[in-house]
């Protein structure tokens, strides 16, 4: 399961063949906890899962000289790729002595590694199963804090939370590319605020309506290609640092 998606709107990553499909093709590898007994909330999973993403967007090793930032140039040159597996006990174990960052929500636990070649994922990552990440949340969602930004999921889909996971970074990495570099730096300051919720069926029309940037799932695995998150709010992270 390749998780990939497609920003609407961004020529640059149109779902019909283009130059992005003839660059050396990377991928972001998300890992999230889940011990028998004790998986995470499905909402909390999907929310540290974003705010894994921006944490290695905006991780020092990403930047300019970083020991990453040739691996994230060459993965934004191709397509937006993310694969999100599941890991426990001994596995999660050898998950987290990898280079990577561990990023924890109020019941998830989810470690993000540098993009890795299509086929060249490390042995201790690529033993990990994608399936069986059906994540449930305990009590429904509360109301999104009015101050964030939000990554509205599309009512009409069926998703597992692994997919539904890297949707949810999809969204949160088209906030990034939206903002300048003050504003990043301020979102990074404030811990990556954000919110992920399912969108009202009666509202999902006007969110993709309105101009806020769109994640299209390009329809590999689970669901048919079309929209999958609206991204919204990311206009306030700038409001964040004061």
């Amino acid at each position: 399961m390749s998780n990939e998606s497609t920003p609407e709107n961004e020529t640059p990553f149109r779902s019909e063949p283009g130059t992005r499909d003839s660059a050396p093709q990377y991928v972001l590898p998300l890992v999230v906890r889940i011990e028998r007994g004790a998986p995470p909330a499905r909402t909390d999973a999907l929310e540290t899962a974003a705010r894994a993403v921006l944490v290695m967007l905006g991780d020092e090793r990403s930047l300019g000289e970083g020991e990453w930032a040739q691996a994230i140039h060459a993965w934004q040159d191709a397509r937006i790729r993310k694969v999100v597996r599941r890991a426990r006990g001994a596995e999660w174990r050898r998950a987290e002595a990898l280079p990577g960052v561990t990023v924890t929500g109020r019941s998830a636990e989810v470690r993000v590694f540098p993009p890795v070649p299509l086929d060249g994922w490390p042995k201790d990552l690529a033993r990990l199963q994608v399936s069986g990440t059906d994540l449930d949340d305990p009590e429904p969602p509360v109301e999104a804090d009015a101050g964030v930004p939000v990554l509205w999921m599309n009512p009409d889909l069926d998703m597992s939370a692994g997919k539904a996971m890297a949707q949810a970074g999809h969204g949160a990495q088209l906030a990034w590319w939206e903002l300048s570099q003050e504003e990043r730096a301020g979102w990074r300051d404030a811990g990556f605020p954000l919110a992920v919720r399912t969108a009202d069926p009666g509202r999902w029309g006007e969110l993709t309506t309105s101009g806020l940037p769109l994640v299209r799932d390009a329809g590999f695995t689970e669901i048919a290609p079309g929209l999958t998150v609206a991204v919204e709010g990311y206009d306030r992270v700038g409001a964040l640092r004061h």
